[in-house]
C-alpha cells in the first residue's frame, strides 16, 4: 500500500493538468449551441484512456445522439472484469456573476479546485484514469469503460445504448463514479438513492387578460390559483401532503445541526421542514419541490389578472416507490385541489427511478476494506442520497448479476449544480488511492 500510496501521490500533478484540460470544455449537454463542445469532451476522454492502454471509441445510439465512450484494457487471463462508469457533460454554469472565477477556467482557491464539472463528473473520469495509472502494466483485472455524454439530460440513450453494447460493458463489477463522500476524512459507499418525476402543471382561469379594477374580487386570477394549488401540497409543516407516496426508514447516521446548516446555506433563521431524523428527511421520503414558475415578472407588470400560469413541480422518491406511481398520485392530488373550477393541464417532463444496493458480498468488502486503507483506518458508511442518479436501475436491469458499488468524488460542500463548483484535492488523491485499492482488492478477492 505505501508504494501505490507514494505512486498516486506523484501522479497527481499530471492527473490535475488532465482534468483541468476536461474542465476547460464546456460540454453542457442541454444546450444545442454547444453539442460540438460534447463531442469534444468524448475525443478527449477518449484519448486520455486510449494513451493508458485502452481500446477506447466513441458511441452512439443512433447517429446525431449524445456521444459516449467506451473501451477495455485486458488483465490477465480469467482475473474478474469490472465496468468503470462516469459522464463527461455537465450542468450550465447559469449566471457567471454567481462564480468567483470563471466557471470554465479551473482555478484553485485554498484546498479547493473550482469550475463547472471539477467535481460532477469530469474528476469521476480522471478518478477512473488516475486509479489505471497507479496500477501501470500490473493491471490486475479486466476493466471496461463507459464513459456517458447526457447524464445531466436524463440519459435518454442510455437503455438503448446498454442494449446495443451489452457484450462490451458486460461485468462481474460496476463501479459507478458519480456520488461522494460522507465527509471530509470520512468515505462512503452509496446504497440508497431517491428517485424523481418532473411535472409541468398549468392553471388557466381566463381566456384572455382582463383589468384587475374591473374584475378583481369576482373572477379568479391564474397566479392566485396556481399558488393555491401548490400550497396544497405540503402539510403545515412542509412535509408532503400528496397521499400515497412512499416513505421508509434511514440508516442510523448522526448529521449534526451545525453541518446541516453549513452545508445546506439556511439562512440564519430558516427553520427545518418535515418530520422524522434528518437523514430520513433527506434520503427516504418524498420531498416537494417548486423548481420554476412561468408568469409575468414583477418588473413591468400591469394591472391586469393574468390568463394562465405554469409550474414544474419536482418530487424525489424514497426508494421503494415507482416514477408510475408518483405521476399518478401527483395528478389525483391535483385534480381534487384544483380551485375555483380552474382548468387544469399536467404534463410529465421526466422520471427516474429510486434506487437500493444490495450492499453486501465480496465486492463490497473489497471496497470496504479498501476505502478504510485508503483513508487511514476510518471506514466507510454506508450512505443514503436525496438526489437521484436514474440510470444506476438501468445498469442493475441490463446486468442483474453483477454488484453495483456507487463511490465518487463529492463532499459536503461540492456545490455540484451550483455557482462555485468544487473538488476538494486531499480528498480526490484518497478517492483515487481508493479505488487503485479497490481493483487491487477485487483482483484478489
Amino acid at each position: 500500500m505505501t508504494d501505490l500510496k507514494s505512486t498516486v501521490h506523484d501522479l497527481m500533478p499530471a492527473l490535475l493538468d488532465d482534468l483541468e484540460d476536461l474542465v476547460r470544455i464546456q460540454s453542457v449537454s442541454a444546450d444545442p449551441a454547444r453539442l460540438s463542445e460534447v463531442e469534444r469532451s468524448a475525443e478527449k476522454t477518449r484519448d486520455l484512456f486510449a494513451a493508458e492502454g485502452f481500446a477506447a471509441e466513441i458511441v452512439r445510439a443512433y447517429d446525431g445522439a449524445p456521444p459516449a465512450v467506451v473501451g477495455e484494457k485486458r488483465g490477465p487471463e480469467g482475473a474478474p472484469v469490472v465496468l468503470l462508469y462516469a459522464h463527461h457533460d455537465v450542468q450550465p454554469e447559469n449566471d457567471p456573476a454567481d462564480w468567483e472565477s470563471a466557471p470554465f477556467e479551473p482555478t484553485v482557491r485554498g484546498d479547493r479546485l473550482y469550475g463547472r464539472g471539477a467535481a460532477d463528473d469530469k474528476a469521476g473520469i480522471a478518478m477512473h484514469l488516475g486509479a489505471v495509472r497507479a496500477l501501470g502494466e500490473s493491471l490486475p483485472v479486466t476493466l471496461r469503460l463507459f464513459i456517458e455524454g447526457e447524464e445531466e439530460v436524463a440519459s435518454a440513450t442510455l437503455p438503448e445504448l446498454l442494449e446495443k453494447h451489452q457484450d462490451r460493458l458486460k461485468a462481474d463489477v460496476i463501479i459507478i463514479g458519480d456520488s461522494g463522500n460522507w465527509d471530509i476524512g470520512v468515505p462512503a459507499l452509496t446504497t440508497s438513492l431517491r428517485g424523481l418525476i418532473r411535472v409541468d402543471v398549468e392553471v388557466r382561469t381566463l381566456t384572455h387578460a382582463v383589468h384587475s379594477g374591473m374584475w378583481g374580487g369576482l373572477v379568479p386570477d391564474a397566479i392566485m390559483a396556481l399558488t393555491r394549488l401548490l400550497s396544497s401540497m405540503w402539510t403545515e409543516d412542509g412535509s408532503c401532503a400528496v397521499e400515497g407516496l412512499v416513505s421508509g426508514p434511514a440508516a442510523d447516521v448522526d448529521y449534526p445541526e451545525e453541518r446541516l446548516r453549513a452545508e445546506s446555506g439556511a439562512a440564519a433563521g430558516t427553520r427545518w421542514i418535515g418530520s422524522g431524523s434528518a437523514v430520513e428527511r433527506l434520503w427516504t421520503r418524498p420531498a416537494v419541490t417548486v423548481t420554476g414558475i412561468d408568469a409575468p415578472k414583477v418588473d413591468g407588470a400591469s394591472n391586469t389578472l393574468t390568463p394562465v400560469a405554469r409550474a414544474k413541480v419536482t418530487i424525489r422518491l424514497a426508494p421503494g416507490d415507482t416514477g408510475e406511481n408518483a405521476v399518478a398520485r401527483l395528478r389525483a392530488h391535483l385534480e381534487k385541489h384544483v380551485p375555483w373550477g380552474a382548468e387544469l393541464a399536467t404534463t410529465v417532463v421526466d422520471t427516474g427511478e429510486p434506487t437500493v444496493l444490495e450492499a453486501t458480498g465480496p465486492a463490497y468488502e473489497a471496497a470496504r476494506a479498501a476505502f478504510t486503507e485508503a483513508w487511514d483506518g476510518v471506514a466507510p458508511i454506508d450512505m443514503g442520497v436525496g438526489g437521484s442518479i436514474p440510470f444506476i436501475a438501468e445498469f442493475k436491469e441490463a446486468f442483474p448479476d453483477a454488484s453495483v458499488l456507487v463511490t465518487g468524488v463529492e463532499d459536503p460542500d461540492t456545490r455540484a449544480h451550483g455557482p462555485n463548483e468544487g473538488l476538494h484535492l486531499a480528498e480526490f488523491e484518497r478517492v483515487v488511492l481508493g479505488e487503485a485499492l479497490l481493483l487491487r482488492n477485487l483482483a484478489q478477492g
